[in-house]
């Protein structure tokens, strides 16, 4: 995580940026620690499970840049912030319970 705001987007995101169903995120971390390691592999799984194609993450490492902490009110970390579809949810932890994640971004279950 040591690049600045690296953004991870899945598999055709480019194609569907700005439609209905599109999930924009933003995980605020502090340095590679393993909460926030597991943060973000635990958000990749869900995201491509629920969101293939259809979301874009952006890291935020907090030890690079506390003042981006401020912008969304990060009391805590990791957390992650849902700033796409409207309106805005946040989650604290490290996103290891998926149904809690699931639930807090508002990700409907796939029907078979």
């Amino acid at each position: 995580m040591s690049d600045h705001n690296p953004v991870v987007a899945g598999p055709g995101a480019e194609e569907v940026d700005g439609e209905d169903g599109y999930y924009r995120l933003r995980l605020y971390v502090a340095g590679q620690t393993t909460k926030s390691i597991t943060a973000m592999n635990n958000l990749k799984r869900v995201c491509e499970t629920h969101l293939a194609g259809r979301y874009e993450i952006e890291v935020i490492d907090l030890m690079e840049n506390p003042r981006l902490a401020a912008g969304d009110q990060i009391l805590a970390i990791p957390t992650l912030v849902r700033r796409l579809p409207a309106p805005l949810k946040r989650i604290i932890g490290d996103l290891s319970n998926t149904e809690k994640v699931l639930v807090g971004l508002d990700i409907r279950r796939k029907v078979s």
